[in-house]
């Protein structure tokens, strides 16, 4: 694990972590989150339950973290129940996989541009030979692409894990409640003027279960969808309805 050059004994740490039916993986990532974020400040682990059906809301509370039952579908919905949850509590906030995709021992490296004071918003990388299916792969690149040539930005990847200071994320004003939140979150830094940077990730295939994106053909059209109309909608319009 990385260690900090920056005192973080007054930071506030929250990390949330949208799920839906993740038992087989979440108490595994909630201890793993606790483990790389206790030494680094005060750590609250917040769990978004989307409507699970199974029992990953017990499991993850009996592993440490705090349960947010969010009813509205959607990533972003869970994203925004965490985010209302914690509410002016954090001082940072940090998002990760329920999947074990993430990996939560890189949470030091990924909060340390934040900790510095060089960046508000800073992204994982993930690694080209990410395990990602085709239709993934080619749809990351398309979308980082267009955000690219609309916002003059230098973006390589929307990977989910990530981690933002609290008075930067309200700046943002966060709308986009389905797959279409972390573009959305790069196209209005880019727009606020927030300083952002990529830091590289590891990224692992799930530990269990099935994507639900990449796992079934409709998944994989839904979110590619509503990610290309998410920056579309800013590109054309600016519109936030």
């Amino acid at each position: 694990m990385k260690t900090l050059s920056v005192s973080t004994e007054s930071r506030r740490l929250g990390i949330v972590i949208p799920a839906f039916n993740e038992e087989e993986s979440i108490g595994l990532i909630v201890d793993r989150c606790l483990i790389a974020a206790n030494v680094l400040g005060s750590v609250r682990v917040i769990v978004c339950d989307n409507g699970s059906q199974d029992s990953t809301a017990i499991i993850a509370r009996n592993a440490g973290a705090e349960i947010v039952h969010v009813d509205r579908k959607g990533y972003g919905a869970a994203c925004q129940g965490g985010i209302s949850y914690l509410a002016n509590w954090p001082d940072i906030l940090i998002f990760v996989d329920a999947d074990g995709s993430s990996q939560p021992e890189e949470i030091p490296a990924l909060i340390e541009p934040v900790i510095r004071g060089v960046a508000d918003l800073v992204i994982g990388r993930r690694p080209w030979s990410a395990p990602m299916t085709p239709p993934q792969r080619w749809g990351t690149w398309l979308a980082v692409k267009l955000v690219n040539s609309f916002w003059r930005s230098d973006f390589t990847d929307m990977g989910p894990f990530r981690c933002i200071d609290r008075e930067s994320l309200n700046r943002l004003g966060m709308r986009d409640q389905t797959w279409g939140w972390t573009i959305e979150m790069q196209i209005l830094a880019q727009m606020k003027g927030l300083r952002v940077q990529e830091v590289p990730v590891s990224w692992d295939e799930r530990m269990a279960g099935t994507s639900k994106i990449s796992g079934t053909f409709c998944g994989v059209i839904k979110a590619g969808s509503r990610i290309l109309w998410t920056v579309a909608r800013y590109a054309f319009t600016g519109s936030r309805a």
